[in-house]
């Protein structure tokens, strides 16, 4: 199969999902020129801004080959995208894909399973696969993932927003992706045997936080339509790194309090046997994708409980003091530092 052969069985494949479905037109927009050409066009409806994130995944940077298997990985490259789009309180629409690989794996099954992974999860987002490339790659597998979104003009939340007074908010729980890496490093795999060991099963969980995410989609779009979220992220780098973004965008400061942080019940049970940390795995490990976001004091009775089952929990709120981000236990308050993951940062 040469280059060319692979991107016409793309372009049929997305053209077989029907002229009628998502591949051509839907709510957002009109593709009027998808895959086969040098760039794709795309016609946005007026009164709507487009939102584009872009992500890379490198091998043995971002992943581990022998770690994830290949369906995942596929999930996970839209899945980074998707969340960013999330937090931007907008509708995901679009998707540009680059893959680089070496010669060993493009004659492998991998790219199948890969594209499997990316379909399906694109599917469930009503997102078209627009156009992307692929080329080869001397050692290591890099993805290169470009997601586009539609939001009405001007309503877009961005990380500029937070007020003092506000409230701090995450979905879901945090610091299983992290655990989920850790015990990746030690060795650990998805369990193949037979289900019901407990611990086994809450290995499993961790592992798949890590490589399978879950964007947090509907609670980005329901923040954004209702006007809920006066600034909001996704929780890529760590809720450390990623509060001190909004503080640092917004020239406010916060305090959270530590036994607010919803913590991973997998992460207790099985961390506590290895000597990890829960809550600093909540605080300073990333890939949760989870939203943080704040909100005005008279918006929060209007927060709904639950937005596709995945529950919100308020874990501090905005301050004056600048760039200041403090974590308070009882009575003790101290400085919480970023500490989340940074390229080319020095480790020692």
């Amino acid at each position: 199969m040469s280059e060319f052969d692979f991107i016409d069985r793309i372009r049929r494949l997305v053209e077989n999902r029907g002229r009628n479905g998502p591949a051509f037109n839907s709510q957002h927009s009109f593709l009027s020129l998808g895959i086969g050409d040098d760039a794709a066009i795309i016609q946005t409806r007026s009164g709507f801004d487009t939102v584009i994130t872009t992500d890379l995944l490198v091998e043995n940077v971002d992943f581990r080959r022998d770690a994830i298997p290949s369906r995942m990985l596929g999930h996970k490259a839209l899945a980074v995208s998707l969340s960013d789009i999330a937090a931007m309180g907008a509708i995901p629409s679009w998707s540009l894909l680059s893959v680089g690989l070496p010669s060993e794996i493009w004659e492998s099954d991998f790219i199948d399973e890969f594209y499997q992974g990316f379909f399906a999860l694109a599917d469930h987002y009503s997102v078209t696969l627009a156009g992307g490339d692929i080329s080869g790659a001397p050692e290591g597998i890099v993805i290169d993932s470009i997601l586009m979104g539609e939001v009405k003009s001007g309503q877009a939340v961005r990380r500029r927003g937070a007020q003092v007074g506000d409230a701090i908010f995450v979905t879901g729980t945090l610091g299983g992706a992290a655990a989920g890496l850790r015990l990746s490093e030690a060795g650990a795999r998805l369990h193949a045997g037979t289900r019901g060991e407990s611990e086994a099963d809450a290995i499993d969980a961790l592992l798949l936080r890590q490589m399978c995410p879950e964007p947090r989609v509907g609670w980005g779009r329901v923040l954004g339509e209702e006007g809920l979220a006066s600034s909001m992220i996704d929780i890529s780098d760590g809720l450390s790194s990623d509060l001190s973004h909004i503080c640092c965008e917004s020239d406010v400061g916060a305090v959270i309090q530590s036994a607010a942080v919803p913590l991973d019940r997998h992460v207790i049970e099985v961390c506590g046997r290895r000597a990890l940390d829960p809550l600093m795995l909540a605080l300073h490990g990333g890939e949760d994708f989870e939203l943080l976001f704040t909100v005005r004091p008279h918006d929060v009775p209007r927060l709904p409980r639950q937005v596709d089952g995945v529950p919100i929990t308020r874990i501090g709120e905005v301050t004056d003091e600048a760039g200041c981000v403090r974590i308070a236990e009882a009575n003790h308050v101290w400085d919480l530092q970023p500490g989340g993951f940074e390229h080319f940062k020095a480790h020692n």
